[in-house]
């Protein structure tokens, strides 16, 4: 069987990402970045670097948002981890646009984000599954899959990811608090909370959907 090329391409990338998430640790990237937040020029760049590389490493997205809050607080890290959000899912959004085919692989990927997209619409799907305790880059990888626009991808990965980048950003305004780079702090109560809220956000298509599947049963 003969694969193509950007099938062979989409194989090596991933087991690129693979392997530079097991080597690349951003305890060094941070550091780094850190040690420049006095001076709110060199962070940005730091810091926009740092969302550019993310996912080509998996590193979460939340650990970026922490340095945001070290570097910018709270009142202007929330709209900045906000937009670096958004700016760190384009290359595995559009990385994917350009590899997918009628493979099966990327068929069956596509077919089963056209059926959740299908039934809770694009901006909801994505911000409810921005709420939920799932890597970023998945949910962005199967809305590029599906067809999702990129408007959509933003507004809803805005949405999506507002509450956990604000807890991470408030955990990162606190320099004594920065070395733990997540949501220790917060922990459970924030996981349960955007559960809740993603399930809120499904409840409705879930019911029209099981609606629909009872008649045409």
């Amino acid at each position: 069987m003969q694969v193509d090329r950007r099938t062979a391409a989409g194989g090596a990338a991933l087991g690129a990402v693979v392997a530079a998430s097991l080597l690349a640790s951003p305890e060094a990237a941070l550091s780094v970045a850190a040690s420049a937040a006095a001076d709110p020029l060199p962070f940005g760049v730091a810091l926009l670097a740092i969302y550019l590389v993310r996912p080509f490493v998996a590193w979460p997205t939340t650990v970026v948002a922490v340095l945001a809050g070290y570097g910018y607080g709270v009142a202007l890290g929330i709209p900045v981890a906000l937009a670096g959000a958004v700016v760190t899912s384009m290359p595995p959004f559009l990385g994917v646009r350009w590899l997918a085919d009628d493979s099966r692989f990327w068929g069956r990927l596509g077919d089963a984000g056209d059926r959740f997209f299908g039934s809770t619409g694009h901006v909801r799907g994505v911000a409810a599954a921005r709420l939920l305790p799932i890597p970023a880059d998945a949910v962005t990888c199967t809305a590029a899959a599906s067809g999702v626009s990129l408007p959509a991808v933003a507004v809803g990965t805005v949405l999506g990811e507002l509450p956990w980048t604000v807890a991470a950003v408030v955990v990162g305004s606190s320099a004594e608090r920065v070395a733990a780079r997540g949501l220790g702090e917060v922990g459970l109560p924030l996981v349960a909370a955007c559960v809740a809220a993603a399930a809120l956000l499904l409840a409705s298509p879930a019911y029209q959907y099981l609606g629909r599947s009872t008649i045409a049963a």
